[in-house]
This record gives C-alpha cells, sequence and structure tokens, in this order.
C-alpha cells in the first residue's frame, strides 16, 4: 500500500487538475464563443486564451508526472523517461511566465496615462503588438526549455543499494552552466518585469487618480474602475508568481525533507499555481465573471427545477395512492 503522504498528494493533485482543466477550458470557451460571434478578440482576450491553453499542458503533464513517478518509479526514473518527461514540464511553466509578462505589459500600455510619443505608438499599435510578443515567449521558452534535453548528466546508476537496505534513486541533474542562465532568462526575468509593470501601473494609478474618476454618488466611473481591477489582477498574478516560484527553487535544492510540512506546502502551491492562476483572471475579467456567474445561476436553476419536478411527481404518487 501507498504512503498516506503519497495518497494525499495524488488526491490533492487530481483534484487541482481536474479544477485547472474545468476552469481554463471554460476561459477558453468564452473567448472562443465570443469569436465565433464575430466579435474579434481583445489582445487581452488573446494573451489570456494563450496562457490558459499552457496552464493546461502544464496541469496534464505533472499530473502525469508526478503520478508515474508515485505509482511507476522503476519506469520514470530511467534516464530517457525521466530527462523527457523534465523538459516537457519546463516547457508549459516558462511559457507561462513569459505569456504573464504579456498580461503585464498589456496591461501597462492600457492603463498608464502616455505622454511619450513611443509608449503612444506602443498603444496604438496593441492589436499588432500582442501576437507578437506571443510567438516571441513561446521561442524564448523553447530556446531557453528544449536544450535542458542535452544538458543532463547522470553521475551514477540509477539505483544503488545503501547499507541499510534501502533501496536510494539517484536521478539525471541538469548541468549547472545550462541551468543559471537559462532559469535567470526565463524564470527570474519574467518575475523582474512582471514586478516593474506592476510597480509602474500602482504608481500610475496613484499619480493619476483625482475627483473626476467619480460619479456624483462617490462611486469609481467605469474606465477608473476597469484601471484598478487590472492593476488588482496583475498584483495577484505576481504573488501567485513569486509563490511558486519560490516553492519550485525550495523543491529543486531540496531543502525540506519529503513528507515534511515544509515540503508539503510548497508541493500544494506548485499543485495549485494553474487553478489558482485562472480563478484570478475569471475575477479580473468582467466578461469572465458574468459567465461564470450565469452558469452557476443555470446549473443551480436547472438542479431547483429537477427537484421541484421530483416532489410535485412524489406528491402525485402520493395522492394517487390515497385515492
Amino acid at each position: 500500500m501507498l504512503p498516506v503522504f503519497i495518497l494525499v498528494s495524488m488526491i490533492v493533485l487530481g483534484a487541482s487538475t481536474v479544477m485547472a482543466v474545468v476552469t481554463n477550458s471554460f476561459i477558453i470557451a468564452v473567448n472562443l464563443i465570443d469569436k465565433t460571434k464575430s466579435k474579434s478578440l481583445s489582445p487581452s482576450d488573446l494573451i489570456v486564451v494563450t496562457l490558459c491553453v499552457s496552464n493546461i499542458f502544464f496541469q496534464l503533464i505533472m499530473l502525469v508526472n508526478d503520478y508515474m513517478s508515485f505509482v511507476c518509479a522503476d519506469v520514470y526514473f530511467t534516464d530517457k523517461v525521466y530527462i523527457i518527461s523534465s523538459v516537457l514540464l519546463i516547457l508549459p511553466i516558462y511559457c507561462s511566465f513569459w505569456f504573464t509578462v504579456c498580461l503585464s505589459v498589456n496591461y501597462y500600455l492600457q492603463i498608464v496615462i502616455a505622454t511619450h510619443p513611443f509608449l503612444i505608438r506602443l498603444k496604438l499599435a496593441a492589436d499588432q503588438l500582442v501576437p507578437r510578443l506571443i510567438m516571441a515567449s513561446v521561442f524564448i521558452s523553447f530556446a531557453t526549455g528544449l536544450p535542458a534535453y542535452w544538458n543532463f548528466h547522470c553521475d551514477a546508476p540509477n539505483l544503488n543499494m545503501s547499507t541499510n537496505g534501502v533501496v536510494e534513486i539517484s536521478v539525471p541533474s541538469l548541468n549547472a552552466i545550462y541551468l543559471l542562465p537559462s532559469t535567470l532568462i526565463s524564470c527570474s526575468l519574467p518575475l523582474v518585469l512582471v514586478g516593474i509593470a506592476n510597480g509602474l501601473i500602482i504608481k500610475s494609478l496613484l499619480s493619476h487618480t483625482h475627483n473626476s474618476d467619480r460619479n456624483t454618488k462617490g462611486e469609481l466611473r467605469a474606465r477608473a474602475e476597469g484601471r484598478v481591477r487590472a492593476a488588482r489582477t496583475i498584483s495577484c498574478l505576481l504573488f501567485l508568481y513569486i509563490s511558486f516560484y519560490i516553492s519550485e527553487v525550495l523543491v529543486f535544492i531540496e531543502l525540506f525533507p519529503q513528507s515534511s510540512p515544509g515540503f508539503c506546502t510548497c508541493l500544494m502551491i506548485i499543485y495549485g499555481y494553474s487553478p489558482t492562476q485562472s480563478i484570478v483572471l475569471i475575477f479580473g475579467s468582467p466578461k469572465l465573471k458574468q459567465a461564470s456567474l450565469s452558469l452557476i445561476h443555470c446549473v443551480g436553476g436547472i438542479r431547483k427545477e429537477k427537484e421541484k419536478t421530483t416532489t410535485v411527481l412524489f406528491t402525485n404518487l402520493k395522492n394517487f395512492s390515497a385515492n
């Protein structure tokens, strides 16, 4: 029987994967439905859809990865399988980080009141700029992620028998010469860029907020509320990014022993990254939020209708029996 820690991890990972697939697929579906209605996707929607596709791939690959490591360790930790699965896991992570940068830059161009001619041109050319940013993000992610396949090395056989009779597994490790620049380019640099964009957005909101942003009731006008909502969304994504980044680093350097509270916390943050990110995106978009509420009301209405029908049928049967 599998240890309790592994069983709980498998259950949590399975639940988070279902949630990630459902929420990210919901975001994609809502935007594609708008597209079929002859509504062109906005730059923000295009980035969000691309980010959601990346998140689904990441969550599914992580599910297969971890389940294999839990259940089929003898197969998973062979050189080829371990290296290929690791590369497949690295690529969507890098893509997700760079797509977050794209979203931050797009929000920055939308929110910040630009006076410099260069920024004004970027604002006006956002529809052409965003697809290029997405393509550049994919290129950078693959350029830094794919070489990992040729930079794994194994210092010892995969299975070693220790003196106390316990089988120890030695897995291939990444070459430091590759690992350092790749993580700096596709992990640390995106984090810095998202942080800078978030700081500039908040600074712009603080310096340009005035009475004209509120109506006679003292409530924020729609445009001002949109800027605040975008800043809140980027701040939440930045916090989530930092949490995921730190957790990945702590797990990678093996700071905590397995099944310890610290390791479990890091693992739960990693498992919950994709579904949490999709929830932030849903609540950060009025369109997605309204669609989700409509779906919940629709499902709730169908359930109530079924309960009402069942009650009426039961009452009719009871009256028929009494007669």
